[in-house]
């Protein structure tokens, strides 16, 4: 059986194979996780939410390493993070896309006036 993967805020899922990354999942869903390094470890981009983590590996030593106190946080590093049963992670939004919508929403409060 093939676990889903559930990506938010963008509420997007998908079903990938055991052993499947988070960042490789992510991409299926068309959900972008920022990242610089190709997914080595070595950027600490790729860093996401996941509450509940019955459902990923267990981390292994590097990414515990760049991880630090975050690890027991419940972050993990998407590029390191290998599914093996159904799970959610929180996806935290690009600064740039932030930064667009706050801009808009700025304009929109400043049009009611």
């Amino acid at each position: 059986m093939h676990p889903e993967i559930h990506f938010l805020p963008d509420d997007r899922k998908v079903t990938v194979r055991p052993g499947t990354t988070l960042l490789d999942a992510g991409r299926r869903a068309r959900v972008q996780i920022r990242t610089r390094c190709g997914g080595k470890a070595a950027c600490l981009m790729c860093k996401v939410r996941v509450p509940d983590q019955t459902g990923l590996a267990p981390m292994n030593k590097n990414e515990e390493l760049k991880l630090g106190s975050q690890s027991t946080e419940g972050y993990r590093l998407a590029c390191q993070a290998r599914v093996t049963g159904p799970v959610s992670v929180h996806v935290p939004e690009d600064p740039l896309k932030a930064a667009v919508r706050a801009q808009l929403q700025k304009q929109k409060e400043d049009q009611e006036w």
